[in-house]
């Protein structure tokens, strides 16, 4: 009987199926208890009154009816986080895809171009850069210097007006280019030779071969990148955290800076965890509208 039992456990041990369960187990349990579970106890804040300091109070729906009818502030950072998302992606996408048609063509300083144009995308996001980029745009900044070089003499506060301040931000945010011009860089050189010579012997110049053979096989990359980049546009912190904090008038404030305040500087911790749900909500939305236009303009080989 007990050889019978550790046959069959030798059996159960050597099956792929048991192989592959075993090896997941780390991230399952980790994706369960760091992100499951912690998205379940947010839900449930996001039905309480809980400031953190004392325990929650269930109140149901409140914090929602709040936010929708009694808060003009979460209005206005939707609308600060969407032009932010909006304006800032393409331009982002524009410039990468440039970038990587520059350095499509090899050289002996290829390597080093590519790593230094992916420099950004590394430290863009950091503190000390944020803290740099705002000194950068001070009224004794570099960017007035530099006017004041070309005859602009100027102490233009370009963090203090409101059509300029964001601005600064969607700036920051182009120049963080690098990975999504590694990923149209790599879709480029997947492009087969012969499509381009083919069309040079039916006499198309650079600008109908890239609108007629680049541009097409390029789009299921624009998608992945576009889907990704906007994700990351509606999530964007630090930038907004460290260089403006909203100023001027919340015409800067991103959404997720002001859920950050009111979780942990107003101490209106439920009414965060409500924001986040909706932000969610709001991604989960954009997401699927992208996916939906997917059919109307990515080329799909054999479709």
């Amino acid at each position: 009987m007990k050889d019978m039992r550790g046959a069959g456990l030798r059996h159960f041990l050597n099956k792929e199926s048991t192989a592959g369960v075993v090896f997941s187990l780390p991230f399952i349990i980790g994706f369960l208890l760091f992100m499951v579970v912690p998205m379940g106890i947010s839900f449930y804040y996001s039905l309480c009154d809980y400031n953190i300091l004392s325990p929650p109070v269930f109140t149901g729906l409140n914090n929602y009816i709040k936010m929708f009818n009694d808060d003009n502030v979460f209005y206005k950072t939707i609308g600060v986080t969407f032009y932010f998302a909006f304006v800032s992606v393409p331009l982002r996408l524009i410039f990468a895809l440039m970038v990587a048609l520059l350095l499509l063509k090899s050289s002996k300083a290829t390597g080093f171009y590519r790593a230094f144009y992916y420099l950004p995308s590394i430290i863009g996001g950091s503190v000390a850069v944020s803290i740099l980029w705002k000194r950068m745009f001070a009224t004794d900044g570099v960017v007035n210097l530099l006017l004041g070089i070309l005859g602009i003499h100027t102490n233009f506060a370009w963090l203090g007006n409101n059509k300029t301040a964001i601005w600064t931000l969607i700036i920051l945010a182009i120049w963080q280019f690098g990975s999504s011009m590694l990923i149209f860089l790599s879709s480029l050189k997947q492009i087969p030779v012969s499509l381009y010579e083919a069309s040079r012997v039916d006499g198309a110049n650079k600008f109908s071969q890239f609108f007629k053979i680049t541009l097409p096989l390029l789009t299921p990359t624009i998608f992945f990148n576009l889907v990704m980049q906007m994700i990351n546009g509606f999530l964007a912190f630090t930038q907004c955290f460290i260089i403006t904090q909203g100023k001027p008038l919340n015409s800067t404030l991103f959404y997720t800076v002001y859920m950050y305040q009111q979780s942990f500087e107003f101490y209106n911790t439920g009414y965060g965890a409500a924001l986040a749900w909706v932000m969610l909500l709001l991604i989960s939305v954009i997401t699927v509208i992208l996916f939906a236009t997917k059919r109307f303009w990515v080329y799909t080989e054999g479709v």
